[in-house]
């Protein structure tokens, strides 16, 4: 069984949001709760580093281990997930999330919670899958569908990642291998015209 996990590439994240409006619109999430967000780190210093950020899915789960009523649970793919019928909105999770998942609706005046969202890796929830009570309370299931997350689908630069761990690592081991080699990737000499071209040849690079 295939075991699902999340990784950003920070080294191709733009800081576009594309994710976080992708996720938005596809679960209606409401209003105040982003289930994913993009974290810049050094904004506007040399070697800033931007990095979309949601649930993370942990094999050991802190928010599953302070929750009083057990309300987590993981699929067999690995992804947890929440019953909202059982929450109790206590906050506990949310102390817990070291990735500050957990999120609470601001519908009411101060600071009324209700209940936890987060993300639910396009899973759905505890309900029937793609029924309408599911879709309400958890968004749509795209897994039971076959797809995988729409945030890292319509990643425009491919920088954030989503599928069977053991895909997710070697695409990212192949990354670390190629990254930074410029010469030597198919297609930078053509882009770049470097060392393409004998330098006395007229509009060719080099002296006319």
């Amino acid at each position: 069984m295939a075991r699902m996990k999340f990784l950003c590439d920070s080294e191709r994240c733009i800081e576009c949001n594309g994710c976080v409006t992708a996720c938005k619109n596809e679960h209606e999430v409401p209003w105040g709760i982003n289930r994913r967000r993009v974290v810049t780190i050094g904004d506007g210093q040399p070697g800033e580093k931007s990095v979309s950020v949601a649930c993370m899915h942990c094999t050991d789960a802190p928010c599953m281990a302070v929750c009083p009523v057990d309300c987590f649970y993981r699929t067999e793919e690995g992804v947890v997930l929440h019953d909202k019928d059982m929450c109790i909105g206590c906050g506990y999770c949310f102390y817990a999330c070291p990735f500050g998942a957990p999120q609470y609706p601001q519908n009411g005046a101060f600071g009324q919670r209700g209940k936890m969202d987060k993300c639910t890796f396009c899973a759905g929830g505890p309900e029937a899958d793609n029924s309408q009570e599911e879709f309400e309370k958890y968004g749509r299931n795209r897994l039971a569908e076959g797809k995988l997350p729409l945030c890292a689908e319509m990643c425009s630069t491919k920088a954030l990642l989503a599928g069977d761990a053991d895909v997710v690592a070697d695409i990212f081991r192949q990354r670390s291998l190629t990254r930074g080699k410029g010469g030597e990737l198919w297609g930078w000499g053509t882009a770049y015209g470097k060392g393409d071209f004998p330098k006395d040849e007229p509009g060719k690079g080099g002296k006319s």
